[in-house]
């Protein structure tokens, strides 16, 4: 069974703007590797902080990284600040909380494959996004076509198309190269089975793994089970591993009348783990009994 990730490595930028006023800082951004979260920025503190220790060898190699980049960070706070602004006006909103997002992403692939990623949100709604193949801009709602028309107009894609597949690439090499011995480790997930009561779905939490690509699949009878299953997305731990969880959906008298199990793949377990429902804890307090 395949576990690479369809990326070899990539490397993810998540900004966001809000409007004044909330606990929060008005603008942030995040910058993820592989997706191990590197670096972050906000509106409060001003500069382009390190989140992992493999990073601090980029002093060694360019000395004004971090001024650079905290200027950049700065320069975007302003103009994200002027969008949150314009997007209120062209919605007809005058007071509220308000979100602009914003995600940049590039990816190498082992075959030397280079993709590219670029969309807005607002409202935590799609706005518009880049298409990297027509060179244009896609227009999610109506109110997005003012900027698609702005932004065609400009030759915007053109630029941006050439920073993904070039600027950007070469970045994240940099990176996989500071970061290589980290980002080639392996750990293997802790994995558990539990139930909130005994009339529940049953839940198969894997945690703590690392690299990110992880299988799981339930079975019944030994045989694959895809139905009444739901494969939750993948997560990041605050130690830079990950966890996943999937959620089966059966009734008690099911669970009893046949042998159900959660098994899990991933690169640093010599072979699958295999649990029983039989094994799982209900948080209620009580232990199943079958």
């Amino acid at each position: 069974i395949p576990l690479t990730s369809a990326a070899s490595h990539s490397v993810q930028y998540f900004y966001t703007a809000v409007t004044p006023g909330i606990n929060f800082p008005e603008f942030t951004v995040v910058g993820r590797l592989d997706g191990e979260q590197f670096e972050y920025y906000d509106s409060v503190i001003r500069k382009v902080m390190t989140k992992t220790e493999w990073m601090k060898k980029v002093d060694a190699a360019d000395p004004d990284y971090w001024t650079r980049q905290s200027q950049i960070a700065q320069g975007s706070q302003e103009t994200f600040k002027v969008s949150v602004g314009t997007l209120m006006q062209r919605f007809n909103q005058t007071d509220g909380v308000h979100t602009v997002q914003f995600m940049v992403s590039c990816e190498l692939h082992d075959d030397g494959t280079k993709r590219g990623y670029m969309q807005y949100g607002y409202d935590g709604e799609d706005f518009i996004s880049l298409d990297m193949n027509t060179l244009t801009w896609t227009a999610a709602n109506a109110k997005a076509v003012t900027t698609k028309q702005k932004w065609d107009g400009l030759g915007a894609a053109a630029k941006w198309k050439d920073y993904l597949e070039n600027t950007c690439i070469d970045w994240l090499q940099q990176y996989v190269e500071y970061g290589r011995s980290s980002l080639e480790r392996k750990v293997s997930p802790e994995v558990s089975l539990f139930q909130k009561d005994s009339s529940s779905p049953v839940v198969c939490h894997a945690t703590g793994f690392f690299p990110k690509a992880v299988m799981i699949y339930w079975q019944k009878d030994e045989e694959d089970l895809h139905e009444d299953v739901e494969l939750r997305e993948t997560l990041p731990n605050q130690d830079g591993t990950f966890q996943k969880r999937s959620v089966l959906t059966v009734s008690p008298e099911e669970l009893k009348k046949n042998k159900y199990t959660c098994v899990v793949h991933h690169g640093a377990l010599e072979r699958e783990k295999v649990l029983p429902v039989s094994d799982c804890r209900v948080l209620s307090g009580r232990r199943k009994s079958f």
